[in-house]
């Protein structure tokens, strides 16, 4: 089972979540819906549809979406990797705000980090494995 933590002064359910170099820090409670991304509604922070569907995920699969509101702040990564992050923390999140939500969260993938990075540029090559074209005149 993931390790669960609550905010010791509010009782929030906390989640970290991180995919590439994104991470996202959620904090969820109970309330009426509202998802705040640094400070800006879901769908301005996101325009792109799969970004947003993405952050919904775990919500709409445990049935929560309207129960709770989400407060996340991003760092790092682009729009695309910062919304696999913010799915990832809402879902370990979840598990603490409702423990029956774990077995849906866990069959799902949403608990799964996802560990592939972005591999380092070598010395003499033209990127992480790309040498330089050879020529023969």
């Amino acid at each position: 089972m993931v390790a669960t933590k609550k905010d010791s002064v509010s009782g929030e359910s906390l989640g970290t979540g991180r995919r590439k170099s994104a991470v996202a820090r959620v904090r969820l409670k109970a309330g009426s819906g509202q998802i705040t991304v640094n400070g800006h509604p879901l769908d301005v922070y996101f325009p792109v549809f799969t970004d947003r569907q993405n952050v919904l995920d775990a919500l709409e699969v445990t049935g929560q979406r309207e129960a709770v509101d989400v407060v996340i702040r991003c760092t790092g990564g682009g729009k695309t990797g910062q919304s696999a992050a913010c799915k990832m923390g809402i879902a370990r999140a979840l598990c603490d705000f409702s423990a029956e939500a774990f077995p849906t969260l866990r069959g799902g993938g949403f608990l799964t980090r996802d560990s592939r990075m972005k591999e380092r540029k070598k010395y003499g090559l033209r990127g992480a494995r790309r040498g330089v074209q050879f020529s023969k005149r």
